[in-house]
C-alpha cells in the first residue's frame, strides 16, 4: 500500500476502526502515514508513532525532518529512548524503568484514547513530557502509562525526544550557521510533536483546540520552556508543572559554550572539524559527554540554551511570562522532594548537627551563620527531624518549593489566567517510611497508576482516595482550566498574600500559605541557579 495523497499534502483521512482476527485493531490515517494500534480494556493504544525522521547521521544536531511511510505501520511498542547514560534510567522502583532500547531514531509518541470516532464530541488532550533533567528519561516507563488516565475522558499523548548532547549541544554559528539550532533541537522536537498533535489528534478523538501540556521534574521545566518559546505559542492552551526544580534556569550562551569546549576537547576535535561529529557512533559521544562532565568539574549545562532565537529569554523573565500569560497554570511540589535522591546514601539522614550544618553551607554556598539560621527555622517547625533530615528538607525546598512558588507568583503578577497551587504531603510507607513525600510521588497519583507493580506508593488503602482526588483534578483542569471537582474542597486560585494551596494528604484540605516561616526564610535567595553541582 502506498502513502496516501492526503498524507503527502498534510491532511489525514478520516479515522477508521476495523476488527481483525477476532480482536479490535484500530487503524488511523495521519499526516505521516497509517498506523495500527490495539484496543485493550476499552482504551485504544498507539505506541511508538513517529513524528519525525531518524535524527542520526546527517540529521544529527539538526531540527527534526519530516517522515512518511507507505502501507500500515504497527504502533504496538514504545519507541526508542534517546541515547543517554544508562544510569539516568535506572531505579530501585521497577515501574520507573523503560526497557526500550536506545537509538537516535527516537522521535515517537504514544496515544491513549477512549474513542477514535470520527464524529461527535472531541476530548481534551493531555501531552505528557517526561522528567530526567534534559539528560535522561523516556515516555515508556510503566508509571506514566496513560491508559488509566484516558479512562477518565481525556486523550493522553506522551513522547520521546532528543536529550543531553543530542538535544542541547550548542554550536552557535559554526560552519556557516549549519548548526544554529543545535543547542535547542531537543525542545524543538517537542514543538514538532505538538504540531503533529494539532494536525492529527482529532483522528484519535482529541480536540486540537484544547491541549494541556504537563510534566514532572525536568518535564515540568520543559513545560515552562515551551511557555517561553514563540514557536510553541498557540500549540497548547493549559499547563501543569509538577515539581520543577531550580534547574528551570536554562543555559546562557557562555555556559553552553563551556560545555561544548570540554566535549570537543574530549573527542580531540575543534569547531573546524564538526563534520566528524556525524560519523562518530552515538555510544562514543555519550561516553565522551560523561568524561567531559568530569573534566568540567561535574558541571553539566546540557539543557535548553537562551540563544535569542528558539528561546529568547529565561522562562521566568517577564517577556516569557507575558507570552503565556493567558495560559491557565497548575503547579505544585511534594513536601520532601530531596529524600528520593538522598535515599541512595541514607547515612545523610543520620548526620550530626555539625556535619549537616557544614553540608548545608557548602551546597547552598552560604556562610555558616546563614546556614545555621535556615536550619533553626526548620528545626522550629519540624522538631522531631534529625539534623540530616533538616539539611535534606532545606535543600529540597530551595530547589523545588521555591521554584514552584516563584512560577506561580510571576504568573499572577503579570496578570492573565488563573494559577492553582498544590502541595503533596501524603507519606509513602515504602522503605519503612524513609522517603516520606518524595520527588516523583505525584506521578502515579496523577496518572491513576498506584496499582502498577514496582511502584512507590505502597499498599495503604487511603491511597485510593488520594488517587481519585488528584487524577480527577488533573482531568478537570484539562477540561476547563480549573482543577475543582466534587471530591475536593473548593480550590481557590493562588493569590498574594493569601497563597491558597491544596494540600493533598490522607485528608485533603485547602491551606493558606503552608509553613510560612520556611517559605519566608528563602526570600533573600535566588530562585533559579546555574547548573553548577547538578551534573
Amino acid at each position: 500500500m502506498k502513502t496516501s495523497a492526503s498524507a503527502i499534502r498534510g491532511t489525514p483521512k478520516t479515522g477508521r476502526t476495523t476488527t481483525r482476527f477476532g480482536s479490535s485493531e484500530p487503524i488511523v490515517d495521519t499526516t505521516c502515514g497509517t498506523v495500527r494500534g490495539v484496543l485493550q480494556e476499552e482504551i485504544y493504544t498507539f505506541k511508538g508513532v513517529p513524528y519525525g525522521a531518524d535524527t542520526g547521521g546527517a540529521n544529527r544536531f539538526q531540527p527534526a525532518k519530516p517522515i512518511a511511510w507507505p502501507g500500515i505501520r504497527d504502533a504496538l511498542d514504545f519507541g526508542h529512548r534517546s541515547p543517554q547514560d544508562s544510569r539516568e534510567s535506572g531505579s530501585s522502583f521497577a515501574s520507573f524503568i523503560d526497557p526500550s532500547p536506545m537509538s537516535e531514531d527516537c522521535l515517537a509518541l504514544n496515544i491513549f484514547t477512549p474513542s477514535i470516532a470520527s464524529a461527535g464530541h472531541r476530548l481534551p488532550v493531555m501531552v505528557y513530557l517526561h522528567g530526567g533533567a534534559f539528560r535522561g528519561g523516556s515516555a515508556g516507563a510503566p508509571f506514566v502509562n496513560g491508559a488509566n488516565l484516558a479512562r477518565k475522558g481525556v486523550v493522553i499523548v506522551s513522547l520521546n525526544h532528543r536529550l543531553n548532547l543530542f538535544g542541547h549541544l550548542y554550536l552557535g554559528n559554526a560552519d556557516g550557521g549549519k548548526y544554529i539550532d543545535a543547542g535547542n533541537v531537543g525542545m524543538l522536537d517537542i514543538v514538532t510533536a505538538l504540531r503533529w498533535v494539532r494536525d492529527n489528534i482529532s483522528q484519535f478523538g482529541g480536540d486540537p483546540g484544547n491541549v494541556t501540556i504537563f510534566g514532572q521534574s525536568g518535564g515540568g521545566s520543559k513545560v515552562a520552556v515551551l511557555m517561553a518559546m514563540p514557536s510553541a505559542h498557540g500549540l497548547f492552551h493549559k499547563a501543569i508543572i509538577q515539581s520543577s526544580s531550580s534547574a528551570l534556569r536554562q543555559a546562557t550562551i557562555d555556559e553552553a559554550e563551556r560545555n561544548t569546549y570540554y566535549f570537543l576537547a574530549e573527542l580531540g576535535l575543534d569547531r573546524r572539524r564538526l563534520a566528524m561529529l556525524h560519523e562518530i557512533p552515538a555510544a562514543v559521544l555519550v561516553s565522551a559527554m560523561l568524561s567531559a562532565r568530569r573534566s568540567a568539574g561535574r558541571i553539566d549545562n546540557y539543557r535548553p540554551v537562551v540563544d535569542g532565537r528558539a528561546l529568547p529569554c529565561q522562562p521566568f523573565e517577564e517577556p516569557a511570562v507575558r507570552l503565556s500569560s493567558k495560559v491557565p497554570l497548575m503547579t505544585g511540589w511534594c513536601e520532601n522532594e530531596q529524600r528520593l535522591l538522598f535515599s541512595g546514601t541514607p547515612a545523610i539522614f543520620q548526620e550530626s548537627a555539625s556535619e549537616a550544618l557544614s553540608d548545608t553551607a557548602r551546597v547552598l554556598r552560604v556562610s555558616t551563620p546563614e546556614a545555621q539560621g535556615l536550619m533553626n527555622v526548620y528545626h522550629r517547625s519540624r522538631p522531631a527531624d534529625t539534623p540530616g533530615d533538616t539539611y535534606c528538607q532545606v535543600l529540597g525546598d530551595l530547589r523545588y518549593r521555591r521554584t514552584v512558588l516563584g512560577l506561580a507568583e510571576r504568573q499572577i503578577q503579570h496578570g492573565g489566567s488563573s494559577v492553582h497551587v498544590y502541595l503533596l504531603k501524603w507519606k509513602t510507607p515504602v522503605r519503612d517510611g524513609l522517603l516520606r513525600s518524595p520527588h516523583t510521588l505525584c506521578i502515579p497519583f496523577a496518572f491513576a497508576n498506584i496499582d502498577i507493580p514496582g511502584g512507590i506508593t505502597g499498599s495503604e488503602p487511603d491511597r485510593y482516595v488520594l488517587q481519585e482526588e488528584m487524577s480527577e483534578a488533573w482531568v478537570a483542569f484539562a477540561h476547563r482550566g480549573n482543577p475543582n471537582h466534587s471530591s475536593l474542597p473548593y480550590w481557590r486560585p493562588y493569590s498574594l498574600p493569601e497563597r491558597s494551596t491544596m494540600v493533598f494528604d490522607s485528608k485533603t484540605f485547602l491551606d493558606t500559605d503552608p509553613l510560612p516561616e520556611e517559605r519566608s526564610a528563602f526570600e533573600a535567595y535566588p530562585r533559579y541557579v546555574p547548573a553548577i553541582g547538578e551534573g
